[in-house]
């Protein structure tokens, strides 16, 4: 069986953004050469997320909004974890989101069904953050 291994990088521009990575993890998948098998795609930072969803700007906003309500960043005191930093939110919003997504590979492609795209989701950003691609097969 082949493996694969490759970090990408990431550094937003904004404390939160949601990045369409699909096309990054599938020059990954050429690279590794595999045409059957696993991929496994997750964010190496506990305040960043990898998710699959649709590439649709009016659902991004509805994510952004929907998880502001559910752990708002402001005010910050309202965290116990934020009496060290003021990233407590941030930690939510991936636990919300997922470490991690994992896609099956089939003729050398993503095997998604679909609307179904890669995001890299950054909730602490303005500094760089690794994601983690894996993939097995053959």
């Amino acid at each position: 069986m082949k493996h694969y291994r490759k970090e990408l990088w990431f550094e937003t521009g904004k404390r939160r953004e949601l990045i369409n990575i699909t096309s990054e993890i599938q020059q990954c998948l050429t690279e590794s050469g595999i045409k059957e098998g696993l991929l496994l795609c997750n964010a190496m930072h506990i305040t960043s997320s990898i998710f699959i969803n649709d590439d649709e700007s009016g659902l991004h906003q509805d994510l952004e909004k929907w998880l502001e309500g559910l752990a708002p960043e402001k005010p910050h005191s309202q965290y116990l974890h934020n009496s060290f930093e003021d990233n407590a939110d941030a930690h939510l919003k991936r636990t919300i989101m997922g470490r991690e997504a994992v896609v099956a590979v089939t003729n050398g492609r993503l095997d998604f069904g679909p609307w179904e795209q890669i995001f890299y989701g950054e909730f602490d950003g303005k500094r760089k953050k690794r994601v983690l691609v894996k993939i097995i097969g053959e």
